[in-house]
Order: C-alpha cells, then structure tokens, then sequence
C-alpha cells in the first residue's frame, strides 16, 4: 500500500518559546529501526557569500516497522549552538501529503520543537501502517555561524555539516533524541539516498557527500547537482577553495580543497596519501563503494578532523587523514548509534589508522589504566560528555589497543577476516556492541569471556 502523507500546515512549527527537551512517548520493544528507506531532494540557493542558504526539502520514506508512526522527528542538529532563541537552521512551511485525500490539519496541529530545538516532532494526519509510505517537506534556511567549526565559517570558507534536517531513527528504545555533543558526536541515521541542487556564485567551489555535475545557472552562478545513495549524512562546504584532484589505483576519484593558507605541497601530500590509504582500507574492510570523495583542509580547525560519508574535514597531518578516511567504513558503511555507542565507530577506526601505519599496539594495555569503576569502554557520550578528560584515553586510546589484543589473541588473519566479514555482514546497516561480540566469538574457538570482562566490553 502507498500512502504519501503530506498535509499543508500554515506554521512550520510551535514557537521556539514552547521548546521542550522531554524524551517523547513511543512504542518501544520493536527492534525494527524506522523510518525506512529515507530518500532527501533537496534545492538549496546561497547568497554571494556561501554563508547563508535558502530552499526546499522533501523527505520520503516507509514505516518497516510492525508499529504503527503518529508521527517522525528531524532532528535540526545545528541549533545547538544558538537554541530556540537564535536557531540557525529554520523550517517553514511544513507540510505532509495524502495521495487519496488532501486535508489541512487543524490550526492547532502543528510541529513541536524539543532537546533545544535541535529536534521537531511532526505529527501525521493518520497513523502510518508497516509498508506504507509518507512524505514531509519544508521550506529551509540555514546561516552558517562564525567559527571554525564542523558548521562554521573560516572568513570566507564555510564548512556545513549536520545542517540538512534528518529522519531521527525509531527503533526498540523509542525515538531516538539525544542532545547534541560537542565532545563526540550525537548522530544516528540510516543509510540514506540524497539528491541535491546547489545554487552558488560561480567563483564558489561547493565540495560535497556524493558525485556532483555542474552546469550554468543564471549569470554569475552554477548549480552544482550531486546524487549520493546509501549514506547516513549529506554536508558540503562553499568558498574560494584550491582544488586538486587524483584517481587511485582502484579507481577512486578524490579531490582536495585547501583554504587560502594551505600551500600547495601540503595539499598535494595529503592528496597522495588520501589515494592510497582509500586503497588499504578498501583491502581490509571491503571496497569502497562511493567512488568520489572530497577532502577539504584546513589547519585552524579546532577538531583536527570530522567525517561524513564522501566528505571529510581534516589538518594536514597524516594520521588524522588516515584516521577519517577510515570512518568512511566504520560509522559510514558501518553504521552505528553514535551517542550511545561511540566507541563502535571511535574505536574501531582508531585501530583502523594504526594498522593502515604498521603500528601494532605493543604495551598498549599500560598506557591507559581504569580510573573509576564506572569507566567502561561502551559507555554512551552523555557518560563521555561528564568526563570529557577520559573520552580520548579510553573510547580512543583503550578502544584501539582492546581491538589490538583481541588480534593478538585469536590471531592476525583471524582478525583481519573478522573485520571483513562483519562489515560485509552490516554493509549500510547498522552494528551494535552485542553483534560485535557475537561475530568476535563465532570466529573463534577460543572463549572471550574474559577478554569481554577485562576491557570492559559489556
């Protein structure tokens, strides 16, 4: 059965005075992640700048879940930083379609913001049966805010991440609306399909998640088109970029953008790299399957690195290249519940980076002791978020050495194999901490229990 569910409302939503941060009702027990199969067109125009964007968005998907949707959550993530009070990414015009019947909903049906405007609950007209299929669409704005940031701007270079509305992910623990971290990160979607038209001055380069085709728009400005299928996210940067570009041996093709400071051995050296190291993880962990892959540099971020699917912000400095390149797999491909696993993403490709660089972990375990016995290395970011001091020397520095002594305990190949058949096995899905250990265990005869409970893998 289809059933596109769009009702014109004439607000976008209740008043950023009515924001509320509760966890709302859901139906929980059902581990069936929904809404499924999201699709995103997306028609976006900038002004001179690439700082300040205006549009459309339209987001179909299914419900794959035996429970009924009242309604879905975007989750507006850029509003962390000015809230209800000055968001920088605003709805307007929210809407839901039924092909049988166009209705207006009732004036006081409308959209609710919560967790600090950062998510919007949106109501649907009728519940949405499993195998049924809705739509919401919207008119966007979003303002880049000042500030070298994964949604900032660096003078006239402007990095936006996380700044598209997204489908927030129901599955047996009820909606998922957890608060934004700045730490780590918060992000939980599944594998996604984007179609998005960028309007932008001509002298603006918008390097993006996707393949992208450009052609003339009105005088002085291009539209960039860029399709990405199977990704959980979709970011972009504008600017006057430097760009250089390169195919590696297995046909990757990667560009690098530089902003105005980064000279041009600096980015040709991270090009280098890039194209190689797309290669080995590709042999480790199966291939890649994008076939582009943009990284832009900029040596003032404040977070050395910052991964998207296809896309990635990064120093120049080898080690953090390798190490987001390798999340294209470990968060991209594989996905996970970043906020409440981080170290299935963190971990893993922190462990990724130092076999990709020959580093075997030897002594690891005495480099990062237990400071507390509630430190455990599959706690959520709000543990992480409380103890920001511990979250690299355990989810980064203990997470990679426990995945190092787990090689070492069943063996290199047997490990190596393991990594590749669980990414196989969860290829655009997602992983949890308990299909790990299961996968982990039935690789080996050697029982795991005590490896589980020395690291604190629960």
């Amino acid at each position: 059965m289809f059933a596109v569910l769009a009702v014109l409302l004439t607000a976008a939503a209740a008043p950023p005075g009515r924001a509320v941060a509760t966890t709302p009702a859901a139906t929980a027990g059902d581990p069936t992640r929904t809404p499924g199969a999201p699709a995103y067109t997306v028609d976006l125009s900038s002004d001179a700048t690439g700082a300040h964007w205006h549009g459309h968005e339209r987001i179909t998907f299914s419900n794959v879940s035996p429970d009924p949707l009242q309604e879905v959550y975007l989750r507006l993530w850029d509003n962390f930083r000015g809230g209800c009070a000055n968001p920088s990414v605003r709805v307007t015009g929210l809407g839901t379609t039924q092909v049988t019947q166009a209705t207006l909903l009732p004036q006081d049906t409308r959209g609710r913001y919560e967790v600090g405007c950062t998510a919007l609950r949106v109501p649907l007209p009728h519940p949405l049966t499993q195998g049924s299929s809705g739509t919401v669409e919207f008119d966007l704005t979003i303002d880049v805010p000042d500030g070298i940031d994964r949604f900032g701007r660096d003078g006239s270079f402007s990095f936006i991440g996380n700044a598209l509305p997204v489908l927030a992910v129901r599955d047996e623990a009820g909606w998922h609306l957890d608060p934004y971290s700045e730490l780590g990160e918060s992000f939980y979607g599944l594998s996604s399909d984007f179609a998005v038209t960028l309007d932008h001055p001509t002298d603006l380069l918008v390097p993006a998640t996707g393949t992208a085709v450009d052609t003339p728009g009105e005088p002085g400005r291009t539209l960039t088109r860029i399709g990405a299928r199977k990704v959980r996210e979709f970011a972009w940067a504008a600017g006057p970029f430097s760009r250089i570009a390169g195919r590696s041996a297995d046909g990757v093709r990667i560009a690098v953008y530089s902003v105005a400071d980064i000279t041009p051995k600096d980015a040709q050296d991270m090009l280098d790299l890039s194209l190689r190291t797309i290669d080995a993880h590709s042999a480790s962990y199966g291939a890649y399957p994008y076939g582009d892959l943009a990284l832009v540099l900029d040596n003032r971020f404040d977070f050395a690195g910052m991964e998207y699917p296809g896309f990635v912000l990064d120093w120049i400095r080898p080690s953090a290249v390798i190490h987001e390149l390798a999340h294209q797999w470990w968060y991209g491909i594989v996905g996970d519940d970043q906020y409440r696993a981080p170290w299935l993403d963190e971990s893993f490709t922190e462990y990724a980076m130092a076999v990709a660089m020959g580093d075997t972990g030897e002594g690891c375990t005495t480099r990062t002791p237990w400071r507390s016995a509630d430190e455990r290395l599959t706690n959520p970011m709000s543990y992480w978020d409380t103890h920001p001091d511990r979250y690299v020397p355990v989810i980064y520095d203990h997470g990679s050495c426990a995945l190092h002594e787990l090689r070492r305990l069943i063996g290199a190949d047997t490990m190596a194999g393991l990594l590749r058949d669980y990414a196989r096995a969860h290829w655009y899905g997602v992983s949890t901490t308990a299909d790990f250990k299961a996968a982990a265990q039935a690789a080996t005869p050697v029982d795991l229990t005590p490896f589980w409970r020395e690291h604190r893998i629960g």
